[in-house]
């Protein structure tokens, strides 16, 4: 269940709290993804989000991520795989958009960062619910806060539009990466077709031979 609630408000932790609440969620942690609390009253640690995205990404080339010499980009798009998670280590301080544009960053996803929103997903009463984070919000906070398992809370990385796709917001290569892959698929679709009539076709012939043989 999808749902635009009221933001659950933010609240500020003293550093005595935190340093109790990292030490409860390090005595959970199963996976050895603990956090850190530094002298300066900022603590680290990792999040685990899931990727769920409808389109393609586009992503850069081992060439055209150096950028010196080459001024032409090189650039694929593709599909990602279902239920693809991705972990980051972040600080409290990192927002929504940070978090965003950093795990765009490690996979070289030439994408704009403004076409994604992260969203939280939690169980209550049985029930599962999805919620769009604001841009300001920390996700590692509501990590600390939930603590550490992923059916209390877990991230999920969606594309930001919803209902009709804006394709002007794409640029000219992604578009045409776009076109390329719907070729490919409909030629795959085309030769799969091709190949099951022609089957079919030959299973039909070899009837026919064993009823016209004489005898």
């Amino acid at each position: 269940k999808d749902v635009q609630k009221e933001r659950e408000p933010h609240v500020y932790l003293s550093k005595e709290e935190v340093k109790e609440k990292i030490q409860s969620y390090n005595s959970s942690v199963t996976d050895k993804l603990k956090m850190t609390l530094n002298a300066n009253g900022i603590y680290t640690g990792f999040i685990k989000v899931q990727m769920e995205l409808c389109r393609p990404i586009t992503v850069q080339s081992s060439q055209s991520q150096q950028g010196r010499c080459a001024p032409s980009r090189q650039e694929t798009a593709f599909y990602l795989p279902d239920g693809c998670v991705n972990t980051l280590h972040i600080s409290s301080t990192n927002t929504v958009r940070e978090v965003i544009e950093a795990l765009l960053k490690k996979f070289f996803v030439a994408d704009n960062p403004a076409k994604f929103a992260l969203y939280k997903r939690c169980h209550k009463e049985d029930q599962v619910y999805t919620c769009k984070l604001s841009d300001r919000e920390h996700p590692l906070y509501l990590r600390l806060v939930a603590g550490p398992k992923t059916e209390m809370l877990s991230f999920v990385l969606r594309e930001h539009e919803t209902g009709e796709v804006m394709w002007e917001a794409f640029s000219i290569p992604e578009l045409q990466n776009f076109l390329r892959i719907l070729d490919k698929e409909e030629n795959d679709q085309l030769q799969l077709l091709k190949n099951r009539y022609a089957a079919y076709r030959g299973k039909l012939e070899e009837a026919l031979r064993g009823l016209l043989k004489p005898g």
